[in-house]
């Protein structure tokens, strides 16, 4: 029986663990990047900057039963997120040709809606109008769901479970964001944005239909000054009776800079997929457990 076929376009990462996953199930994975020599070992891999006009004309021939997309912005300028997101999004359908692949899944984020100032939001929520990177991000999603192709877009929360990520090292400093104004964080471990995105696929294969937009966020959304006093805690970083240094809010990484939500996954568990990391505690226990071994 042939066994299903599949090319990540913008191999990084996500795509690499999801990729291996499927390698394990006996896919046939296929990866793009600038650099293919830096894919697992058992991955078909093309050199491509998918940016570029005519650099997925190949996809037409190689005819993948899926296609996931893991587009990036080139560079954090506006410009650099629409020929990272609506550029790639481009290039991807004018590739495709023809060729109509079972489904594809596209990755976005859920710095997408439009809420601010703390309130829940699910796939159907109001989408943001006003800043220009998300506004990249949501016209490559409507390019995707507009087409012809059978389409899912994954909206993904922050996504950690690197253990030399930008939030541990700051924590490791001492700079903690502060408590008020009350700020919610969402998040979803790095495991299982890959293991949703295999469940959806392989849940496509046996015939369920994707959904047009999901979630990617565990069930937790939470104050960020919580994680990170946890996290402070956890780290042995904070000691008692010591208060932490606050964080300044020079950082790309303030949380201030932006407004604030809390994302739904009703959608992800509809799908039948079991969070490995529900929450914060136990995903970056496991994070803080690898470091220390």
């Amino acid at each position: 029986m042939k066994s299903n076929s599949i090319l990540f376009v913008g191999c990084g990462d996500l795509g690499c663990r999801s990729g291996a996953i499927l390698l394990e199930r006996g896919w046939q994975v296929s990866g793009l990047r600038r650099d293919p020599s830096k894919l697992p070992a058992g991955f078909v891999g093309f050199a491509g900057d998918y940016t570029e006009a005519g650099s997925l004309d190949f996809i037409a021939q190689l005819r993948p039963d899926y296609v996931v997309a893991t587009f990036n912005p080139s560079d954090r300028s506006v410009a650099g997120y629409h020929r990272g997101f609506a550029g790639g999004t481009r290039n991807l359908l004018a590739g495709l040709g023809s060729h109509r692949p079972r489904g594809i899944l596209a990755a976005s984020s859920t710095r997408v809606y439009a809420e601010r100032d703390g309130g829940w939001v699910d796939e159907h929520s109001a989408l943001d109008a006003d800043d220009p990177r998300a506004l990249a991000m949501i016209a490559a999603e409507r390019a995707l769901l507009d087409s012809t192709h059978a389409t899912g877009v994954i909206r993904f929360a922050g996504i950690y479970g690197y253990p030399g990520g930008r939030l541990l090292e700051r924590i490791r400093r001492g700079e903690l964001s502060p408590e008020r104004p009350l700020r919610y964080s969402n998040r979803i471990h790095r495991d299982d944005c890959a293991g949703f995105l295999c469940h959806l696929l392989e849940r496509n294969v046996t015939g369920e239909k994707l959904a047009p937009v999901y979630n990617a966020v565990d069930d937790m959304p939470a104050a960020q000054f919580d994680v990170e006093t946890w996290l402070a805690a956890a780290m042995g970083v904070t000691k008692p009776g010591t208060a932490a240094q606050r964080f300044s809010g020079a950082g790309s990484d303030n949380p201030l800079k932006f407004g604030h939500k809390r994302c739904t996954n009703r959608l992800l568990h509809a799908s039948a997929y079991k969070l490995v990391y529900p929450d914060y505690r136990s995903g970056y226990g496991a994070v803080l457990a690898a470091v220390a071994g």
